[in-house]
């Protein structure tokens, strides 16, 4: 459950300012409380505390903006084709931001490794960050992405230019690849979204 030391007057105004319904408290402690995709907040004096399973959303809107994060994505797939997942990690210079695994259903490697970056993403731009570091462990992605080897799959060149266009709204971005060893978390939130089945 993340816990965000803030205002929580101001926390409030950034909700409503985005359209996010906030109702009372349910107890005397609480200041108020708000539900908004996948996710819900706890005011208290001082503080709200963010919980539920998709927080990214609210905790971009409660946070804030910009800066930059560091984005480490890894895909994973047992049969190549097969089952498959994500996982993904944001980290800034305070520590993990967020991070996460989830299945994907059937992919190739490739193809998990691409919905990895596609994934985080997404959680970076929920967050508000402006500046994002990539980090992966598959050459081959991070690459095509570069634009320095062609796609030739399908699939893999629609994921690309979906990745591609996910990138414009930053005001900067990079991709490199990183081995395994650091990029361990993120391969290891994969791996447990996998054994979770």
């Amino acid at each position: 459950m993340p816990t965000i030391e803030c205002d929580e007057t101001k926390a409030r105004e950034r909700l409503e300012a985005a359209g996010v319904t906030v109702e009372a408290g349910n107890t005397d402690h609480e200041e108020w409380r708000a539900s908004y995709g996948g996710g819900t907040v706890v005011a208290y004096d001082g503080k709200v505390v963010v919980q539920g399973g998709d927080t990214a959303q609210l905790e971009g809107l409660l946070r804030e903006h910009g800066g930059r994060v560091h984005a480490y994505f890894d895909g994973a797939s047992r049969g190549n084709p097969g089952p498959a997942a994500v996982g993904w990690v944001l980290v800034t210079d305070d520590g993990i931001v967020a991070d996460g695994g989830e299945r994907i259903g059937t992919a190739t490697n490739n193809q998990a490794e691409y919905r990895a970056l596609l994934r985080v993403l997404e959680v970076a731009r929920d967050h508000g960050f402006d500046e994002i570091r990539l980090r992966g462990d598959s050459e081959l992605i991070v690459k095509q992405v570069r634009g320095e080897w062609n796609t030739n799959d399908p699939e893999l060149r629609e994921h690309r230019v979906d990745a591609r266009e996910r990138l414009l709204p930053f005001d900067e971005w990079s991709i490199e690849h990183v081995p395994r060893e650091i990029n361990a978390r993120a391969d290891e939130l994969a791996n447990e979204a996998l054994d979770d089945a």
